[in-house]
């Protein structure tokens, strides 16, 4: 037995646990150059991550001129993602120290992603992640009915993996802030350039204080 207050710990993918931006613009600007439209900086593709692919390139068409060719372009953009999809993906620095420590502790782990099912697993896959994870859930895994902000990939977390004991969630943006807060679930967030998002519970800049700020964030719930 240990004393740390969760059983269980979801991670948002993009952005929370690997850092992904650079492969994801690349996708977008593949696709913005099949139609003659300028390529867009990671630091202008970095606030449209989060809300799945689709959004994603949805918000990069409208920033360059429209979004009418939105349906022809999301496969061009998928295909060369998937070439291309840990080109310069990398874990942010301290994730597999924090993972493993918290395995150690005998804490149950899992991934939800609006990702699709099928890229969250290839990049976990390609990186070595995937065995520290008791269940991964992609914004298309059978059953979801939503993607995040809705609760929905929370309360399927929950549903696979809720008898590992009390929850908390990891994330790095308004989806996983409005997702697990919707589900009952305190999130902390992870803000490596500083920052914050309305909601979040805990906010932590580097993956050595992850231990020590869900402690705390358990500590300042009324229940958990």
């Amino acid at each position: 037995m240990n004393d740390f207050p969760f059983g269980l710990v979801g991670f948002d993918l993009d952005g929370t646990l690997v850092d992904s931006v650079a492969d994801l613009a690349a996708a977008v600007n593949h696709a913005l150059a099949e139609i003659g439209r300028p390529p867009l900086t990671i630091e202008q593709v970095r606030p449209m991550i989060g809300g799945g692919s689709r959004v994603m390139l949805q918000q990069a068409l409208t920033a360059t001129g429209g979004d009418e060719r939105l349906d022809d372009l999301l496969p061009e953009m998928l295909a060369f993602y998937a070439a291309h999809i840990v080109d310069h993906t990398r874990p942010f620095p301290g994730v597999l120290e924090a993972l493993d420590a918290l395995r150690k502790l005998g804490i149950t782990l899992a991934v939800v992603t609006n990702k699709r099912e099928r890229f969250s697993l290839a990049l976990l896959d390609a990186l070595g992640l995937t065995d520290r994870f008791s269940c991964i859930i992609g914004g298309d895994t059978p059953g979801l009915v939503a993607m995040k902000p809705d609760r929905a990939p929370i309360d399927l977390l929950l549903r696979k993996c809720g008898n590992s004991g009390p929850a908390a969630f990891v994330g790095d943006s308004i989806y996983d802030v409005d997702a697990a807060r919707a589900a009952g679930v305190p999130v902390a967030l992870f803000a490596p350039d500083g920052g914050g998002v309305p909601g979040a519970n805990a906010v932590f800049a580097d993956y050595r204080d992850l231990l020590p700020t869900l402690t705390r964030m358990a500590k300042a719930q009324p229940t958990i």
